[in-house]
C-alpha cells in the first residue's frame, strides 16, 4: 500500500511536467501574424521573433500581458493587439512559446 501511495505521488508530480503548456500548440495562434517558422516581420514594425534573445521576448511577452511597455502603445505601437493575445496565456505558456520559438531559428 505504501509503494503504491508513493508512485501516486511521484506521478502527480511529475503530471505538470507531462502535460505542461505545449508552446507549439499555443505558438499557432501566433503564426498568424509571426509566420510558422516566427520569421516574419509584422507590419515592417516588430522584429523577426528569432532574432530576439530568448530573455528579451520573454520579458516582452510579460511586458505585453502587463501592459508596461512603452507609452501604453507598447513596443512598435503593438502593445493593444499584444496585450490582448497575451492575456490568456499564464507564465508557464509564455514560457513553453518562448521555448518553442528558440527551436525555429
Amino acid at each position: 500500500m505504501k509503494k503504491l501511495v508513493i508512485a501516486t505521488m511521484l506521478a502527480c508530480f511529475t503530471a505538470g511536467s507531462v502535460f505542461g503548456a505545449d508552446g507549439a500548440t499555443i505558438f499557432k495562434k501566433c503564426a498568424v501574424c509571426h509566420g510558422t517558422k516566427a520569421e516574419k516581420s509584422y507590419l515592417n514594425k516588430v522584429p523577426v521573433l528569432t532574432t530576439i534573445e530568448p530573455e528579451k521576448r520573454l520579458e516582452n511577452m510579460k511586458g505585453y500581458k502587463a501592459g508596461t511597455i512603452g507609452d501604453g502603445k507598447g513596443l512598435f505601437g503593438m502593445g493593444l493587439v499584444m496585450k490582448g493575445q497575451m492575456a490568456t496565456l499564464s507564465e508557464e505558456d509564455m514560457k513553453a512559446v518562448n521555448d518553442y520559438i528558440s527551436t525555429l531559428k
